[in-house]
């Protein structure tokens, strides 16, 4: 199984503190699941412009490959102007109508204040929805209260970061073993 944690902006730390957290607490506690971190602000990504995400070249072809061969994403988003960055819109844009048919999305969501709440509900998961993702109904919302220095400092976000990964991975394997039953029943 492949996990993907991807931080969709370019700018700012703590959606990617965020991420990074997450991935650790997959790594700890499900070492077998071969991970990938992807930072948008280390990579320079073409925009969107009609075509097939395999016909994109570089860092472009890299970050859409990996996600396409993904098992489970973990998405790490920022509010900004109480939406998601421009640049995470754009990574849906460049992949496929079904580009998540059978992975197990979660997400993370850093936004300053409590008003940003419904962003992922609203915004998000729609979005997520129309590509086929299996999404988790809970995510993980954090707010600027809860980071320090560049580190998070409120307990609770760990326990319901350490949640959500052992939800997604119990879904995602659950979904595989559907989606195995379902194979079987099929003769050829």
């Amino acid at each position: 199984m492949k996990a993907v944690g991807l931080i969709g902006s370019t700018v700012g730390s703590k959606t990617k503190i965020a991420i990074q957290s997450t991935m650790s607490e997959l790594a700890d506690k499900h070492p077998g699941i071969d991970q990938t971190i992807i930072n948008l602000a280390d990579f320079s990504m073409a925009w969107s412009d009609g075509r097939n995400f395999l016909d994109y070249q570089g860092d472009t072809q890299f970050v859409t490959k990996t996600i396409m061969e993904a098992d489970i994403l973990f998405i790490g988003t920022p509010v900004f102007q109480a939406s998601i960055p421009g640049s995470l819109k754009n990574i849906f844009d460049l992949l496929p109508q079904k580009a998540f048919q059978n992975k197990t999305v979660s997400i993370v969501v850093t936004a300053g204040s409590s008003k940003h709440y419904l962003v992922a509900e609203q915004q998000l998961k729609p979005i997520l929805n129309y590509m086929k993702a299996h999404v988790l109904p809970s995510y993980v919302f954090i707010e600027e209260k809860d980071f320090m220095n560049k580190k998070m400092i409120n307990d609770d976000v760990f326990f319901r970061l350490r949640d959500l990964v052992m939800d997604t991975v119990l879904f995602a394997e659950a979904h595989e073993k559907l989606r195995e039953i379902k194979e079987a029943e099929y003769d050829f």
